[in-house]
Parts: C-alpha cells; structure tokens; sequence
C-alpha cells in the first residue's frame, strides 16, 4: 500500500485530477445510463436507441486521431478545464426535449460530448505521466482504471433512478452539476505546461497553417508504427478492439441462448465485472511499482484470456449461471492489471508532445476495430455459432499476451521513445 499512499497523499495535483475524473465519469454514465432508457420510452424503438451508439462512436473514428494534434499544442490543464465547461454548456438543450419529435436533439448532444471527449481523454492521458513520477506510473494508472469501474457502478445506479424520477431535465443539471465540479478541481490544480515557442509560430499563412496540421497528423499517424515497441501496442489494440466489438455484440445473445438468463441476469452479470475491475485496480496500485509495465500487460492479457475462454465454454457442460458471475468478477482483476501496464508502457514510449496526436491515433484505429469486431460478430454469430466466436475472441487476449510477454524486454523505457517532431 506503500505505492497507493504516496500517489495519492504526496502528489496533489495527481489527487485533484483524479477526483474531477470519478466525478465527471460517473456524470457520464449517468447521462448514458439514463438517456438510453429515456430514449426507449419516448419512442418506444430499439432502432432509435441504436442511434446514441451511433452518435457516441462516430466521433472516435473521424475525429479521434486528428484532435491529439491540437492536444500536443495545448496546455493539456486547460484543455480539460474548456472541454468540461463545453460538457456542461451543450447539455442545455435536452431540456426542450419533450417527446419523440425532438428526439434529433438528444442526438445532437450526445455527439457533441462525443467530439469533446476525443480532447479531453488524451489530455489527461498525456498529463499522467507529467503529474507523477516515473516509478509511479503504474500505481497512477491503475486508479485512473478503477475509478472507471467505480463511476461505473455510481453512475449506472443513479442514472436509472434519475431518469424515472425526472427523466431528461434531471439528467441533464445532474450530469451538468459533476462537470462544473470538475472544472473547480482541476482549475485548482498548480501544473502549468512550459510554454513552447516551436507549438505555435509567430507568424503563419492559412495555407501554412493548414500544412503544418496536415504534417502533424500524419506524423502522429506514422509513430504509431515508427518501431517495433509502439507497433506492438498499435495492433494489440487493434486486436482486442476486434474482440470488443464481438463481446459487445455477441454476449447478450450468449446469456440468453447459452445460458438461458433474462435481462435482469444480463444486467448483473455485466455489472459484476465492475466490483472485480474495482479489487483489480486496488491490487494493480498497490504492486504496480514492484513489477514492470510490460509483464503486468502481458501477463494481465494472458489471464483475461484464459478466463474469458473458461466463461464461455462452461456452458457446454453446466446451465448454472453462478459461473458466469464467478468468472466476471474474477477476470476484472487481469484486466486491471493489462490495462494499467500497457498505459503505462505506452507513456513509456512516447514523449511529451506527441503523446496525444499518438494517443488519438490509436485510439481512432482502434474504435475502426471495434466496428469491425461488431460486423464480424453479426455476421459468423449465425453462420458459426455464438460460442465458438466468443472463444476466438478469448483466445486474441491470449495470444496478444504471449506476444507482449515474449518481447517484454524491448519494451523498457530506455529503449524506445518516440522522438518529438521536427518545428
């Protein structure tokens, strides 16, 4: 716990971006939580609730990659303070959303939030490694993980109640309210980004403007793949950006089919995955100084895996759901782990500057994968059979962690570090 103590007592300002993330986080599924079933009432179509996955993802394809240039230029502080402040201010509208004829409204804020977080995510990602120490990092990104979980189990909670008691009205000044405290916490940060004459040129043509973005963004696209460590981490998510897709698809269908649960099983049985990411994340702070990056990310995928193959072939010899439940706890603890350590390594690899032009990069390929992932599982769901997709799905996890195991010594961080570009 010695690690936990000093990240969170010793490093103030690292404490204070913390808290505005579980607060805002959890304003966000509240908002998600809430709006989904708000959106159903109203219009009574899963068509038109399929439409707020639509609007949140979009985003993240088109926009992702290209927003990390302009994170690398900014103070990455005072990015997160605009973008809350932004999240408050584009939440007004859905309070003259009053019935299915303005639902065009709900979509309109949800990918206006959606466009802002492309800015807001590889802000804080970038700031991470800035707030702490280098021996640090681990510990610091596993709670960033578990405060996901933790605002997780918050939001979804109080999403369902504020949506039956004050439906959209309620979610909207509630979801506001967690921004604007937000905003106050990190405001009360003290880190300031030393200004950099090279990020913006004193004097510069539209068409020069427009050049230097356009070299920046390809850039960012390039490191991606400019050495064997970073190109590693580039397809590993794509892979399991495959295999998000395909669970997100498929694993409904696998509890009803598979293992003859109803939704109100469905909904625990997800959400129990929740308490192990929470435990999991505890653990990952507290031993994530003593073991290196790469192995935890290894190691941490490996056993996902293999626990996601066990959840889904179990079924074949039992009906019992207990299982289920068992497995999804426990797995939150590898995944934990695996995600704590590749953010970690990826902050290893990258310099202050290009951080968030890679992150976005990443980032915007892998949401392309999930898309695929989703097509995929729709299509070899039917044609193969639910299980055995499930079970290949598992075994990327599995296969992505021998690698990174395997080759866990070219990923130290003396070894490759993305250099900064060229002014």
């Amino acid at each position: 716990m010695k690690d936990l103590w000093g990240v969170l007592v010793r490093q103030r300002d690292y404490r204070l971006m913390l808290s505005a993330g579980l607060i805002s986080l959890t304003g966000d599924w509240l908002l998600r939580t809430g709006l989904a079933f708000q959106v159903y009432v109203l219009t009574g179509s899963t068509l038109a609730s399929g439409g707020l996955l639509l609007a949140s993802f979009l985003p993240a394809v088109v926009l992702g990659s290209l927003a990390g240039v302009f994170v690398d230029r900014w103070d990455q502080r005072t990015t997160m303070i605009v973008t809350n402040v932004l999240n408050a201010v584009v939440l007004l509208p859905l309070l003259a959303v009053h019935g299915a004829s303005t639902i065009w409204i709900v979509y309109g804020v949800v990918l206006a939030q959606s466009c802002l977080q492309q800015f807001f995510t590889p802000a804080e990602q970038s700031l991470v490694p800035v707030l702490v120490n280098t021996e640090q990092l681990v510990t610091a990104n596993a709670l960033n993980s578990q405060i996901r979980d933790l605002s997780r189990l918050i939001g979804a909670a109080l999403g369902g109640l504020f949506a039956a008691i004050g439906g959209l009205t309620m979610l909207a000044v509630a979801d506001a309210v967690t921004f604007l405290i937000a905003v106050a916490l990190v405001a009360a940060m003290r880190h300031r980004r030393t200004p950099n004459q090279a990020d913006e040129p004193a004097e510069e043509t539209a068409g020069g403007a427009i050049r230097r973005l356009k070299t920046e963004w390809t850039d960012g696209l390039r490191l991606c793949v400019a050495g064997p460590a970073i190109r590693l981490l580039f397809v590993f998510s794509l892979v399991t950006g495959v295999g998000e897709g395909i669970m997100s698809t498929l694993f409904a269908p696998f509890v009803s089919a598979d293992l003859g649960g109803d939704g109100k099983v469905y909904g625990l049985i997800v959400s129990s995955q929740a308490i192990g990411g929470i435990v999991g994340g505890l653990i990952a702070a507290a031993i994530g100084s003593r073991w290196p990056a790469a192995t935890l990310w290894g190691l941490g995928a490996f056993a996902f895996g293999l626990i996601d193959v066990a959840l889904f072939l179990y079924p074949l010899v039992s009906d019992s759901t207990l299982p289920a439940f068992v497995f999804m706890i426990i797995v939150g603890l590898p995944g934990a782990l695996s995600l704590a350590g590749m953010m970690t390594v990826f902050q290893y690899l990258t310099a202050d500057g290009t951080r968030g032009r890679i992150f976005g990069a990443i980032g915007a390929a892998e949401s392309v994968a999930v898309l695929v992932g989703i097509t995929t599982a729709g299509f070899l769901g039917d044609a193969v059979g639910i299980i055995p997709v499930l079970v290949v799905q598992g075994l990327g996890y599995v296969v992505g962690g021998l690698v990174v195991f395997s080759r866990r010594r070219g990923l130290l961080p003396q070894v490759e570090v993305a250099p900064p570009l060229p002014a």
